[in-house]
């Protein structure tokens, strides 16, 4: 038989006049300004910090998009110029029969990445909602997004090495596109927008199901 799921009340710091510290955890009366185990500053629950997580957030998709468009690298051979996008140098990979590296570089560079988009923005809608309920599934979302979020750059740092290594003149020569630099900022501003979330309003409100 399936276990009954019923609401109970679950005091937490906020409701018992608390405040959490986002470094080491320890909890300590509002008259405290900085934690006084880590030294952190120590800041109330608030959905205002929202605004950040949203700013950062719409910064990273609006960069995304020319990250996609435009080439991420430009290939000369024999005074041939080659210019490939993200979603192109996986299929041109593909190909060449390099399975493992154009699915390495699909996920990091486009699945990992829009993923991340849609996962920070239910995760800002669902914490935004007053009366919502539950947490531990948005918290294991919350820290999945924080683990994943370092192996977006690899495209980047792919362009990176192959461009400091195939330097060959007019016989073979490799440089960044126009891409990489949008494609770098997107990441590291979606980076911004996970570490603008407050992870404590996960727990936010007065009643939880178990």
């Amino acid at each position: 038989m399936g276990r009954d799921r019923t609401q109970v009340n679950v005091l937490t710091a906020t409701d018992a006049g608390l405040i959490g510290c986002t470094r080491c955890g320890k909890v300590w009366t509002r008259d405290h300004s900085y934690c006084e185990r880590c030294g952190a500053k120590l800041r109330k629950v608030d959905t205002h910090g929202l605004q950040a997580v949203w700013a950062w957030w719409l910064a990273g998709l609006i960069f995304y998009i020319p990250a996609n468009l435009y080439p991420m690298l430009r290939t000369a051979t024999l005074g041939a110029e080659q210019k490939n996008t993200i979603v192109g140098g996986a299929i041109e990979l593909w190909r060449h029969h390099n399975y493992g590296v154009a699915l390495i570089i699909f996920v990091a560079s486009v699945m990992i990445p829009i993923g991340k988009f849609i996962a920070v923005a239910y995760l800002a809608l669902a914490v935004g909602n007053e009366k919502r309920r539950g947490g531990h599934p948005h918290l294991r979302l919350f820290e999945v997004v924080e683990f994943i979020g370092r192996w977006s750059m690899i495209d980047v740092f792919v362009v990176a090495i192959l461009s400091a290594l195939v330097q060959l003149g007019f016989v073979a020569s490799i440089h960044p596109g126009p891409a990489a630099a949008s494609f770098a900022l997107s990441v590291a501003f979606t980076m911004l927008s996970a570490q603008s979330f407050d992870p404590r309003l996960i727990w936010r409100g007065p009643e939880r199901v178990i």
